[in-house]
């Protein structure tokens, strides 16, 4: 809950959705797993990506309701967003996905930091 736009019922969505997350090898994996790993548009083209519709859609409702947040509210979050659409061109929607992936690695990262935590 330490993650802007993190609260005591979106914690318990993703604590219910993730389950233990050492089951995921790395943060890549998770990614995969909720939706928000990019899959290139087409083969030859290594730039351009796509939003990817697998993955858990409940978890990656959950990351869209965290980021809408953190772009509304959160000034690193709304940097990022500015910076992606001057530097690199990206549409809206192309900078949000960017976003999406920044937050599924940073609460990633938070899960495992508490798993190891409570670890006897």
């Amino acid at each position: 809950m330490a993650i802007t736009g993190v609260n005591v019922v979106t914690a318990a969505k993703l604590l219910g959705e993730v389950g233990d997350i050492i089951r995921f090898r790395s943060s890549a994996a998770f990614a995969r797993h909720n939706g928000t790993a990019p899959i290139p548009v087409w083969s030859g083209n290594d730039d351009r990506h796509r939003l990817n519709r697998g993955g858990n859609r409940q978890l990656n409702t959950t990351l869209h309701r965290i980021a809408i947040t953190q772009a509304r509210c959160h000034e690193g979050a709304r940097a990022l967003l500015k910076r992606r659409q001057e530097t690199t061109r990206d549409t809206s929607k192309g900078s949000f996905r960017v976003l999406k992936r920044h937050l599924s690695d940073v609460i990633y990262r938070a899960l495992v930091h508490d798993h190891n935590q409570a670890a006897p």
